[in-house]
Formats: C-alpha cells, structure tokens, sequence
C-alpha cells in the first residue's frame, strides 16, 4: 500500500516530535482515518522528504515523529510558467491540477477581453486559495516536493509586459512554426494559453509587441484545457524530462 504524502506548510528544521497543520491533520485523521503508529511521508517545499510515523491523533491536533529528511528532487529541468486565461467552471482546476502534475512551476491565472468568469476580487482570493490548495493536492499525489506557485490574478497586458528572459509562447493555429521546430536549448518558459473564445486581434497584437512567438500544436483547435496540457506536454518532451 502506497505511504500518504502530506504538505506540511511550515519548514521542517528538525527531526523528532511535530505537531501537524489543522489541515493536515483533518486530511490524516477524517479523510484517510488514519492511526497512532502508521507512516507518512511529510514534504515542506524544500525538494526534500520526511518519512514520519503518527505518535498521537485527537480533536484537537495530530503529531507525528518525523524519521528522518531524504533528499528527493523530481523538478524538471525546464522552467515553465504558465499564464492561462481564467476558463469557465471546473476547466480552471483541471488545468491546474493536471498541468501541476506535469511539472509547471508557477501559474498566473489571467484577465482578457474574452474572459467568461467575471468575479469581485473577494471571491477571487478566495478561488485563488482553492486553487493553491489543487495544486498542493496534486504534489501530493504525483511525489512533487516543490509546490508551484499560483499567483494572484493579473490583467492579461499586466503578465505580457513582465521582463523575463524566458522564451515567450502565445499559441495560435495560424502559426508557421510548431514547438518541434524551436530553438535549443531552452530551460525557461513564458506559456501563454487564451480563454475559451481565443484572444481578440488587439491582444494578438499586443503579445507580438512584448515579443511572444505564435507557435502551432497542430491542425485541430484545441479547447483552452487541452491546449494547456499538450502544449506543456510537448515542452516537456522536448525540453524537460517527459518522453
């Protein structure tokens, strides 16, 4: 049976006796029911792990007495920030989920002209919690240690406009070029995906000034989730450490 993994948000500085977050704690003892004298394994973001046995379980909290830290890096070798257009229902989970799954390290959720989710800034800090908390499940389930970061959420224009050394991507099924043809070697990368009714001429425009490249995933439209996925996916292939 596969030994839980579970995000402990505070540094790990020592071995011994560790009282849990409440989190944690409600996610071992009610989720998984879990008892005194079972294992886990603890990671706090520091790429390493901290295999631990549960001493104590109560209302109130839960300790563990962690073993030992091993030093465990999964991390692809390309950098990946995924700038994705804010997408309607579960489709923005999905995407975070899964593209967390496939090693992004950091994701900007976005505002475009052609966004569908309008939102006040309240309920956005609240998605924005939820969303981290997607992405700390899915480290938890792929063995990620590192958990990538979702910031908060930007202005299309705003995310383009950053400086960044990394190869910026827009893509675009009118492009001449696919990610096959692009150059090496590449370990950064600005991945920018539309909203669901795809970017107007005006942001098109805009991404050509801040030096995004157009590339093509190939001759089908892809809906903004799927587009996500392949094209990190075909990064990965060719850049990271999938294939």
């Amino acid at each position: 049976m596969r030994i839980p993994r579970i995000y402990h948000p505070f540094p790990i500085q020592h071995l011994g006796l560790q009282t849990l977050s409440d989190d944690a704690a409600n996610h071992i003892g009610k989720v998984l029911r879990m008892q005194p004298d079972q294992s886990i394994i603890l990671f706090d973001g520091s790429n390493a792990e901290f295999p631990a046995i549960i001493r104590e379980i109560n209302k109130k909290q839960l300790i563990v007495e962690v073993q030992e830290r091993v030093e465990k890096s999964i991390e692809s070798p390309l950098n990946l920030h995924l700038g994705q257009v804010i997408s309607r229902g579960d489709k923005m989970e999905f995407t975070i989920q899964k593209s967390v799954e496939l090693g992004v390290n950091t994701i900007t959720p976005l505002l475009s002209e052609r966004c569908g989710v309008k939102l006040d800034p309240k309920r956005f800090e609240k998605k924005l919690q939820q969303w981290q908390k997607i992405a700390i499940a899915a480290c938890e389930q792929c063995g990620r240690n590192i958990v990538p970061v979702i910031r908060p959420v930007m202005e299309l224009e705003a995310w383009c406009a950053e400086p960044s050394e990394a190869l910026k991507l827009n893509l675009h099924p009118r492009a001449s070029y696919s990610i096959n043809t692009l150059p090496e070697p590449v370990d950064k990368v600005r991945l920018l995906i539309g909203p669901e009714g795809g970017l107007s001429e005006q942001e098109i425009a805009m991404t050509e000034q801040y030096h995004f490249a157009e590339t093509l995933l190939g001759p089908r439209v892809l809906r903004t989730e799927t587009a996500a996925l392949t094209a990190i996916t075909a990064l990965q292939v060719r850049f990271g450490d999938l294939g």
